[in-house]
C-alpha cells in the first residue's frame, strides 16, 4: 500500500475486549515503547470501564487499520484516547476518518471541547493534531508537569 494513496475505511464503535482492538492497542503499545524506551506512558491506562466508546476503522477488506476511544472528563470535556493507525495504513486517511468519528461522538455525548495528549517523541502525531486544528494546550490530569507530553484541545463547535 503507497502511505499517500487514500483509502476507504469505515469507522464504528467494537466492544474494547474485541480482538481487533486488542492487536491494535498492543501494536501501539509496542511502537511507543520502541520510541520512548518504557512499557507503557500512562499511570492509569484506558479500561472497558472508563472509555465512553472505543472505535475501529476497517478498509475494504474488513481489516481492523486503526483505532481510537473517547473518555469522558467532565460534563463538557472528553479525551482522545489510545489512537492508533497502522503504519502501513498511515497517510491514507484512516486517522483521519477516525479522529472525526470520535469528534462526532464526542459532540453527541454533549462535549464541547476535546483534548488529548501525545509525546515529544512522536512528531508525526504532533503534526497531524495540529494540521486537524488541535491547538497546543497545557498539560491536565496526569499530564501535568510531565515533560515529555504534549497535551492538545479541540474547542467542538454544536452538532
Amino acid at each position: 500500500m503507497t502511505p499517500s494513496k487514500s483509502m476507504q475505511v469505515h469507522v464504528a464503535a467494537e466492544p474494547w475486549e474485541d480482538e481487533d482492538g486488542v492487536r491494535l492497542r498492543d501494536a501501539m503499545r509496542a511502537e511507543l515503547a520502541a520510541r520512548y524506551d518504557i512499557p507503557d506512558q500512562e499511570t492509569e491506562p484506558p479500561t472497558a470501564e472508563t472509555v465512553t466508546v472505543f472505535l475501529v476503522a476497517r478498509d475494504e477488506a474488513g481489516t481492523a487499520v486503526g483505532c481510537g476511544a473517547l473518555q469522558t472528563l467532565d460534563a463538557g470535556t472528553a479525551e482522545v484516547k489510545r489512537m492508533y493507525v497502522a503504519p502501513e495504513a498511515r497517510g491514507t486517511g484512516a486517522a483521519t476518518a477516525v479522529l472525526r468519528a470520535l469528534e462526532e461522538q464526542a459532540r453527541a455525548r454533549g462535549a464541547a471541547t476535546l483534548v488529548l495528549a501525545t509525546g515529544d517523541r512522536q512528531p508525526d502525531a504532533i503534526r497531524f493534531y495540529e494540521r486537524e486544528g488541535y491547538e497546543p494546550t497545557d498539560g491536565y490530569g496526569p499530564y501535568v508537569g510531565q515533560p515529555m507530553a504534549r497535551c492538545f484541545r479541540l474547542r467542538l463547535a454544536a452538532a
